[in-house]
């Protein structure tokens, strides 16, 4: 389509070079629509009202499913024809309503795009629903923005790159998307806004109609909000109504529903307490109600001028506008980019923004030159019929009748993300100081309020082991932290130390000590500097007399994994294998004491780092040659992974939710790093002893849970920075991103990395 290709563009030429119309029957036939949907009250909500009428209006063979997006705690009076409904804050709605729209045999998705009607940052929900369609997805994108945020960014590449076409109102919107976001020319197609069809008409019989016979209409209409420039007509009024005494700015709509929320309606009562200062409260007049369209339509056959004095000149789309066109009424508008490429010099007149003498200078013109306004009516009108709906559905299936030739469906099941080869540090290296590792962060900002804890010092330590990156100046200093919290006075680690470096307790749990020794254990043996593992194990020999007679199930574990490297470097030595028989044979005890029927566990209940049980035996096992260690392990991590897997195949952690609730099976959120991270490693353990590839499967599996691969469809892990939210809840993600998250997400892609085969 020529049209598509090059800009700018004069848009009569758009709209008269639009192709014939299709006929239904051949590829699409079945469309699935999103978007917000009257009674809902927005601009959205009208326009994929209106859509959806003139496809079914025009090709009533084609089968049309409105999916409704609905606003957090909102309900409406929908239409029983609607498909379904979206709940914009909820994640599983995406996913419910993308295997439903899936099921129904749709030839192709339509997308009303706002970054305000989806829910999550800038919107990015509505891209787990994208990736889940195995048809083209068109999306109509009523906003590009050209400054946008980093989060509007990213959601507008995905945009790009994941759907078929994009539709866009404006020429400099195709632009916007093909210079800035990298579109590709042959993607991107302007179909102008579409408007109703009503008969050419003089103004008197609605101005009758309507009691406002005798004055000069002036009208802006549409939802009401700072922005709109309402204030710039009221401060043009004075010097308007000296020439034209019979004129009255009609301001036409409610309140916008955001703004009411907000604020209330402070904005239309500064606007009127306005019109008094001036003067011209007799000659400002505000309807406060959302019209029907006949109203409305009415409305503007009555207005003499339409008015936009808007403020945002990157504003791409304005239905309003392209309304009062389409029924032929001369437009004095600030230059936003619909108004530009719209009016240009032809259609209307242009005034800067903030202007109010210019809107004056251009208003009065117009109303003492009344033949000049009549031929600028019927210019606008005769526009006005290039862009009635059924154009705009006959310009749209000609596209998705391209778009369906060319796009082969995509293949099922959709291809998981790849696993990285490696992540980026910036996570690591902003959460970190000369003292060690902050425990928390306020989204991605370090907590200081919270200080230091020895259990993510541990972990960062084994960190620094494995990854050559953090060797030289950041093992030494978590390796320090983990020195300096032995206190030889209680035989115990401490674990919380203030931001001021001073400790908040002289013992720490028992499973932070286990933790420790864990670290110890893992420097001892793989630590790149020799001074450094024979630090680690000097310390460790150390501490594990007294620390060995702890008895949390976890302390047990924890230890048994630092301890077992010992037992198969030196397997003369008679102290690791004796421990680890010890603790091994503890957690055998545990599980026999516990075990019921269809619970096959060591607890009477689920908590945090439970993988690490089954782990710990089987590691045990593997270093000491005790089979029946071996056995209970991999018995046991089955039946923790038959709980973690959803029936769609998705890991789903172990909620914290679920802690604590004896003998009950798990509930499903919040799910953390953590769990992902130790079913990883713990499958890489039943992997080493049994040789059984289904185990690295399964590691694959759980590690895809950072990347997305999960009941909510929402990636956890940023592959560029490091960085891991704080868990997966009901709503989305916890977007803080503490140190036991990104150390969770950088061991588990090391862990996957090191053990990668055919299966993962």
């Amino acid at each position: 389509m020529e049209y598509s290709h090059h800009f700018p563009i004069h848009l009569p030429e758009i709209i008269d070079d639009v192709p014939p119309p299709v006929h239904p029957g051949k590829r699409v036939n079945h469309i699935a629509l999103i978007g917000n949907h009257l009674p809902r009250r927005c601009g959205i909500a009208t326009y994929t009202t209106d859509v959806a009428r003139a496809i079914a209006g025009r090709y009533p063979a084609i089968q049309i499913d409105i999916w409704a997006m609905n606003d957090a705690g909102k309900r409406y009076a929908y239409p029983d024809h609607l498909a379904g409904m979206i709940e914009q804050d909820e994640p599983a709605s995406y996913l419910d309503a993308a295997r439903t729209i899936t099921a129904s045999g749709v030839d192709m998705v339509w997308i009303q795009h706002e970054f305000g009607i989806f829910g999550g940052s800038a919107g990015e929900l509505i891209l787990n629903l994208i990736d889940r369609m195995t048809v083209p997805v068109a999306v109509a994108m009523h906003t590009v923005l050209a400054e946008p945020d980093r989060d509007q960014r990213r959601v507008t590449l995905a945009l790009v790159e994941r759907c078929e076409t994009i539709i866009v109102m404006a020429a400099a919107a195709r632009r916007l998307l093909i210079e800035r976001y990298g579109a590709d020319p042959d993607q991107v197609i302007v179909i102008p806004h579409g408007i109703p069809d009503r008969p050419y008409s003089n103004t008197a019989p609605m101005k009758t109609k309507l009691g406002l016979q005798g004055r000069d209409v002036i009208l802006t209409f549409g939802l009401l909000s700072p922005g709109k420039g309402i204030e710039t007509m009221i401060e043009a009024m004075p010097a308007i109504v000296e020439r034209n005494p019979k004129a009255l700015y009609l301001v036409l709509g409610a309140t916008h529903p955001h703004c009411v929320a907000t604020k209330g309606e402070a904005y239309r009562e500064s606007l009127m307490a306005l019109a008094d200062d001036l003067g011209v409260a007799g000659h400002v007049r505000f309807i406060d109600a959302f019209v029907e369209i006949d109203e409305l339509l009415d409305t503007i056959a009555a207005a003499d001028i339409y008015v936009t004095p808007y403020h945002n000149p990157a504003q791409v789309t304005s239905g309003t506008l392209a309304y009062a066109v389409g029924l032929g009424k001369p437009v004095v508008s600030t230059p936003y980019v619909h108004a530009r490429e719209l009016l240009g010099s032809t259609y209307g007149r242009l005034v800067d923004f903030g202007d109010s003498a210019g809107f004056t200078i251009e208003i009065n013109g117009l109303l003492a030159d009344r033949k000049a306004m009549l031929a600028l009516r019927r210019r606008c009108y005769a526009l006005g019929r290039t862009m009635i709906w059924p154009r705009l559905a006959e310009a749209s299936l000609a596209r998705f009748e391209e778009v369906a030739e060319r796009t082969a469906k995509k293949p099922l099941p959709i291809r998981p993300p790849d696993i990285p080869f490696e992540l980026g540090m910036s996570a690591i290296e902003r959460m970190c100081d000369s003292t060690g590792m902050l425990q928390h962060s306020v989204f991605d900002v370090p907590d200081r309020r919270h200080g230091y804890c020895i259990d993510d010092n541990a972990r960062a330590l084994m960190l620094a082991c494995r990854d050559p990156r953090m060797t030289g100046y950041w093992l030494p200093v978590f390796a320090a932290f983990v020195d300096h919290g032995w206190n030889p006075e209680t035989n115990r680690f401490r674990n919380f130390m203030g931001f001021d470096r001073s400790w908040r307790e002289s013992a720490g749990s028992e499973d932070s000590c286990g933790r420790t020794v864990w670290s110890l254990g893992i420097s001892a043996m793989t630590a790149p500097g020799r001074n450094t593992r024979d630090w680690a194990r000097a310390l460790y020999e150390r501490v594990i007399e007294p620390l060995s007679k702890m008895r949390s199930p976890r302390a047990q574990a924890f230890m048994m994994l630092g301890t077992a490297p010992f037992a198969e470097d030196n397997p003369a030595d008679p102290q690791p294998p004796q421990l680890l028989a010890r603790w091994g044979d503890s957690l055998m005890g545990h599980w026999s004491e516990y075990r019921r029927a269809g619970w096959d566990w060591f607890e009477p209940v689920l908590a945090y780092d439970n993988a690490r049980l089954p782990e710990a035996l089987i590691r045990a096992g593997l270093a000491i040659g005790r089979e029946d260690f071996i056995q209970r392990g991999l018995k046991g991590l089955q039946w923790l992974v038959d709980l973690q897997t959803t029936a769609d195949g998705h890991f789903r952690a172990v909620g914290s939710d679920s802690f604590g609730r004896i003998y009950a099976p798990p509930l499903p959120f919040d799910q953390q790093p953590l769990e992902a991270w130790a079913t990883v490693d713990a499958c890489i353990a039943a992997f080493d002893a049994t040789g059984d590839a289904a185990w690295q499967a399964v590691a694959r599996n759980a590690y895809l849970w950072f990347l997305g691969k999960n009941e909510l469809g929402l990636a956890l892990g940023d592959i560029d920075t490091g960085e891991c939210h704080d868990g997966l809840m009901p709503t989305g993600v916890n977007r803080n991103c503490g140190a036991e998250s990104i150390i969770a997400f950088h061991f588990a892609t090391i862990a996957i990395q090191r053990h990668r085969g055919n299966e993962c």
